[in-house]
C-alpha cells in the first residue's frame, strides 16, 4: 500500500541520524509511552462520542507510534516492522483455528475460550490464565479482563442475581467493619464491593469504565449548573441550596 510505504518513508527520513528532526531522533522506546498512551485515550474519547472524523486522524497518531518503536527497534537491531507484521500475522492466524483450521466453535464463548487455551500454551511460562494484563491497566477494565480470563475456563456466576447477592454480602461487611473503623478492613472490603459491581456490568454487557466516566461527566455538568447559578456566592452557600439546585439540574436532565 503506498500510504503505508510513505509512512515509513517519512519515519525513515525524520529519524535519519543527520538530516533528520532533532526531537524525533532523541526520542526512545520509553520516552514514547506517556504520548502512546495519550493516543490510545483519545481514540477511546473519539469512539465514546461518535466522532469519526476525529477517530481517523487519532488512529493515525497511534499508527505513526507504532511505526516510530518500530523504526527506533530497527536502529538497535531488535526488530523491523516487518517482524511486527508477520508476528501479528502469525498470531491471528493460529488463536483463530475456527477460521483457519477445523475447529468447531458454536458462539463467542467458545471461541474465547479456546483463544485463552492458545495463549497458555503460547505463553506456557507463566503459571495462571490470568498472567499477561499490564500492572498500569485501569482498576475497572483489569477487574473486568481478569474476571473475564476465569470465565474461560467456567469459573463464573451462572446466574447475575447470585453476583447482586454477594453485593449485598459485601456491603454488610464492609458496614461491619465501619463499625469499628478499622480502616485497613474497610479498603479490603470496599475492592471487594467495587469487584462485584464490575462483574455485575460485564455479565449485563455494560462497560464499567463508560458507565462510570459517563457518571463523571454527568457529575461535572450538574456541578457546573450549580456554580453557575451561585456565582461568586457557592462559597457560602449551604448543602441545601446547592442540592436544591442539583435536583434542579437533575429534573432539566443537565448531563451533556
Amino acid at each position: 500500500m503506498k500510504e503505508f510505504d510513505k509512512l515509513l518513508e517519512i519515519m525513515n527520513k525524520l529519524r535519519n541520524p543527520e538530516k533528520g528532526c532533532h526531537w524525533d531522533n532523541e526520542q526512545t522506546h520509553k520516552s514514547l509511552i506517556p504520548h502512546m498512551i495519550e493516543e490510545v485515550y483519545e481514540i477511546s474519547d473519539a469512539i465514546t462520542q461518535e466522532n469519526f472524523e476525529s477517530l481517523k486522524e487519532e488512529l493515525g497518531d497511534l499508527f505513526l507510534h507504532i511505526i516510530f518503536q518500530a523504526k527506533i527497534a530497527e536502529q538497535e537491531e531488535n526488530f523491523t516492522i516487518k517482524d511486527v507484521l508477520e508476528k501479528v500475522n502469525e498470531k491471528m492466524i493460529q488463536r483463530h483455528p475456527h477460521i483457519f483450521g477445523d475447529v468447531k466453535v458454536k458462539n463467542s464463548k467458545d471461541v474465547e475460550h479456546n483463544w485463552e487455551k492458545i495463549k497458555k500454551e503460547e505463553k506456557n511460562h507463566r503459571k495462571s490464565i490470568l498472567e499477561g494484563l499490564p500492572k498500569s491497566l485501569p482498576a475497572l477494565i483489569k477487574a473486568r479482563r481478569i474476571q473475564n480470563k476465569a470465565a474461560t475456563v467456567g469459573f463464573d456466576w451462572d446466574n447475575v442475581n447470585k453476583i447482586f447477592s454477594k453485593l449485598k454480602e459485601e456491603i454488610g461487611e464492609f458496614e461491619e467493619e465501619y463499625k469499628v473503623h478499622n480502616q485497613k478492613k474497610m479498603s479490603d472490603e470496599m475492592g471487594d464491593i467495587l469487584f462485584a459491581i464490575v462483574n455485575i456490568a460485564r455479565k449485563l454487557q455494560i462497560d464499567s469504565e463508560l458507565a462510570l466516566n459517563n457518571s463523571i461527566k454527568k457529575f461535572i455538568k450538574r456541578f457546573e449548573f450549580i456554580e453557575k447559578k451561585l456565582k461568586k456566592n457557592i462559597f457560602s452557600a449551604g448543602l441545601d441550596e446547592m442540592e436544591n439546585l442539583w435536583q434542579e439540574a437533575k429534573k432539566k436532565d443537565v448531563s451533556e
